[in-house]
């Protein structure tokens, strides 16, 4: 027996001495403008290229990218001015590409030598967890094919793209095209400006500002807290796109328009989010997102065969204000009506003015257009969106000086939604992406970080906090602070997981009156959460790591109307033990690629 004890301590202290050489291998390294890759890539001696850099990072470093202008005249292959083949192994070992504290790297591509013959995109990644973070990436050229900024292929996973700069590339600001892998991360990021004036396919027709396509396995990409504006064709598309995505809390603006709003590209298609086409009737989930003045939809189902769930989105002086066009398969010059569980379901969206298209096969309630509400300027607290494509801050954070259609104290659009299982403030939801009277700090789901709202909110909630559900994923947040009056607030319901908002638990909180216990914080996981929901207030599914956590759901109280409207929330999630916090935005207020080139494209 002795002899079997010291044979486990033996192995116990190999598999120890294995764990400690694997994180003494973790190293940091510096790329900078004035560098020279002869050198030891340290801080005193940095590398001069970014490529140099990826060649030598490898699973848990991080590369440190110093602030100024990298110009890149040579691509590392033909098909992209940097590539990204290397992959990290898990969540907490993954390969860093990151700017340095402070600083701004620019990556410009407008001098690179392109192909003639094909795609030469700024970053090629087919790499899996990868974490870029910080970069500005812009002018990525073309001759008759569209380049993007960042183009994500092969089997790449789990990637995450947080507080990315993508514009002026004459394609996509970034362009997810692999078949497989998926489960990646598009956080904080903006993609504007993007136009590709001499496509093979016309004019404008491929530039959009974030891309998801041709998935047909694999796990779920969300897209969280992001910018499109005055890209050539569309601000999100997802055309081709057989998994599910999660499109949450983010703008599209002046989309279909290019050169700062001033040219009208012939072919670009103009739709602020466009949810489709899939061909199996796959559902999306589109939730607190705001669009407007996009030149055809603001929200557009681009003839997709099943339905996809709209939830709290905002529509505001677009062409027209949700388009739920549906075909069949690979017919996209015929029109059909969705039923059953294929119809598209639409709650507490606000659509200014009312004017949809193809709304036959929708699951249509508590709409602004359900309930005869025309809308009008003195309903919000502003109906300009001054300020709003302005710099962001150091934590992602959207400016403050941008309260564009939040609602007001008095506005008509406060309590007449229906509980999708999203916390809301008071008697039942408001309609639209801004939730009234919401705190305007907190932290909760992302990419780094602890729950959120919590308890901050605890006691201001309605009196039916957000149905109970399932969140949370491989690393959930921590519990929500204590509430400020009342019962904490209601779990995080279907946001845990993966689409990481779980953070706002107690924004839903309860009872008025005296202090009470801690709210309950979602568990603000990487992953799981809103793969299952596809219906009204269905709860949030498994991980791929884990099983997400139950959320509570809160009990009534007064709306506290003496609260800043709307929040500016920066949100984050335990993804990376260690990491820095990032921040996502709930944007100025709301709950706030080897390419493969798109054919039968529908418009």
């Amino acid at each position: 027996m002795r002899a079997s004890l010291e044979r486990v301590l033996a192995v116990s202290m190999a598999l120890l001495t294995l764990v400690a050489a694997g994180t003494a291998r973790a190293a940091e390294y510096y790329v900078a403008p004035t560098g020279n890759d002869m050198n030891a890539g340290t801080m005193t001696a940095p590398f001069a290229t970014l490529q140099k850099g990826v060649n030598t990072a490898a699973a848990g470093d991080t590369l440190w990218i110093r602030g100024g202008t990298y110009k890149i005249t040579t691509p590392a292959s033909s098909s992209a001015g940097v590539n990204f083949t290397k992959s990290g192994t898990s969540d907490t070992n993954r390969i860093k590409y990151w700017a340095y504290p402070g600083e701004v790297p620019l990556i410009d591509f407008s001098g690179m030598v392109i192909s003639t013959s094909g795609y030469t995109n700024g970053f090629n990644v087919t790499g899996s967890y990868l974490h870029f973070k910080g970069l500005e990436i812009a002018n990525v050229p073309m001759n008759m094919f569209s380049n993007n900024g960042v183009s994500v292929g092969g089997s790449a996973a789990f990637d995450i793209f947080e507080s990315l700069n993508m514009h002026h590339n004459a394609g996509n600001g970034i362009f997810l095209g692999n078949k497989s892998g998926g489960g990646h991360l598009i956080l904080n990021s903006d993609a504007h400006d993007n136009y590709d004036p001499n496509s093979n396919q016309g004019m404008g027709q491929n530039a959009d500002g974030f891309g998801v396509h041709y998935q047909t396995s694999g796990e779920r990409t969300i897209i969280r807290g992001c910018r499109a504006w005055w890209n050539s064709d569309d601000g999100y598309d997802l055309i081709n796109q057989e998994i599910s995505v999660t499109v949450e809390y983010s703008w599209a603006m002046g989309n279909g328009y290019a050169n700062y709003g001033t040219t009208n590209p012939t072919d670009g298609n103009g739709n602020g989010f466009k949810m489709g086409s899939s061909k199996t009737g796959v559902r999306h989930l589109v939730q607190g997102n705001v669009a407007w003045k996009n030149k055809a939809s603001g929200f557009y189902a681009n003839h997709s065969t099943g339905g996809n769930t709209w939830y709290n989105n905002t529509s505001f002086q677009n062409g027209t204000q949700y388009n739920m066009l549906a075909s069949p398969a690979d017919m996209p010059d015929v029109t059909i009506t969705l039923t059953g569980a294929l119809a598209h379901i639409m709650r507490n969206n606000i659509g200014f003015p009312n004017k949809n298209a193809n709304m036959g096969g929708v699951d249509t309630a508590d709409n602004t257009w359900d309930l005869g509400i025309a809308e009008a300027s003195t309903d919000f607290a502003s109906t300009s969106d001054a300020n709003c494509t302005e710099p962001r801050g150091a934590d992602g954070s959207i400016p403050s000086e941008c309260t564009f259609v939040r609602l007001k104290a008095d506005s008509r659009l406060l309590d007449r939604g229906v509980n999708v299982g999203l916390p809301y403030m008071g008697t039942a939801p408001d309609l639209g992406a801004y939730e009234y009277g919401a705190p305007t700090t907190g932290a909760g789901g992302g990419t780094t970080g602890a729950g959120g709202f919590a308890g901050a909110a605890g006691g201001r909630g309605g009196t039916t906090g957000a149905t109970a559900g399932n969140g949370g994923g491989s690393t959930g947040g921590q519990a929500g602070g204590t509430g400020i009056a009342g019962r904490g607030g209601a779990g995080g319901v279907d946001r845990g997981g993966i689409d990481g908002g779980a953070g706002r638990a107690g924004a839903a909180g309860g009872a008025g009156g005296t202090a009470g216990p801690t709210g309950i914080g979602g568990g603000a996981a990487t992953r799981g959460g809103a793969a299952g929901r596809g219906e009204l207030a269905g709860t949030g599914g498994a991980g791929p790591h884990e099983t997400g956590g139950t959320g509570a759901p809160g009990t009534g109280g007064a709306r506290d109307a003496g609260a800043a409207p709307g929040c500016a929330c920066a949100v984050t999630a335990a993804r990376d033990p260690g990491v820095p916090t990032a921040a996502w935005v709930l944007f100025g207020g709301a709950p706030a690629l080897v390419l493969r080139r798109r054919r039968h494209r529908q418009r």
